[in-house]
């Protein structure tokens, strides 16, 4: 009972404001409909903010647990010379999954080693397992030193890996190269 009675009194002040905050032009003068407006805006600013940031906190961890994904997909491993990215998409093109050297915790000159391109696989072959990606196939793009362990470490993680393509552009003799250098 006593619960019930701190919480009749802490409504009663909410209703009492809001019926003044709906007729401040009517009863009071004009010099005091600011300070009534401003003393109103606060009490409802509050209660509109918090439960849009709960919603917005509910409705993205919603989104990642629930997603279905097809069983099959394809993993793309782009290998450049500062850091090594995978994503894994389904037979669409949409997007899954996604990780990198730099968001494994890798930071400058150590992005771009196989071990970083090893966890960075890693991680983001977990969590497509957990979203219930089973196979893949790997398409391989660029010169970098983390492409064969990353594809090592997306088959370590528990996904079939179907087949193995690269994905590399090569010129066909297209823009001049530049001067060599003078040593």
């Amino acid at each position: 009972m006593t619960d019930e009675a701190a919480e009749v009194p802490e409504e009663a002040p909410a209703e009492a404001a809001a019926d003044e905050a709906a007729a401040p032009e009517a009863a009071v003068p004009e010099a005091a409909v600011p300070e009534a407006a401003a003393s109103a805006a606060p009490a409802a600013a509050p209660a509109a903010s918090a439960p849009s940031a709960e919603e917005e906190e509910s409705s993205s961890s919603r989104r990642r647990g629930k997603k279905v994904v097809e069983a099959e997909g394809v993993a793309h491993v782009q290998a450049t010379f500062n850091n090594t990215l995978i994503t894994i998409a389904d037979n669409a093109g949409n997007t899954v999954v996604w990780g990198s050297a730099g968001k494994a915790g890798f930071k400058g000159s150590k992005k771009s080693t196989p071990f970083a391109a090893t966890v960075a696989a890693e991680q983001c072959g977990r969590e497509a397992v957990a979203m219930g990606v089973r196979r893949v196939n790997v398409r391989v793009q660029g010169p970098g030193s983390g492409r064969e362990s990353a594809i090592q470490a997306l088959s370590a993680a528990g996904l079939h890996i179907k087949s193995i393509q690269d994905v590399t552009p090569l010129p066909h003799n297209g823009c001049r190269p530049p001067k060599k250098r003078r040593v």
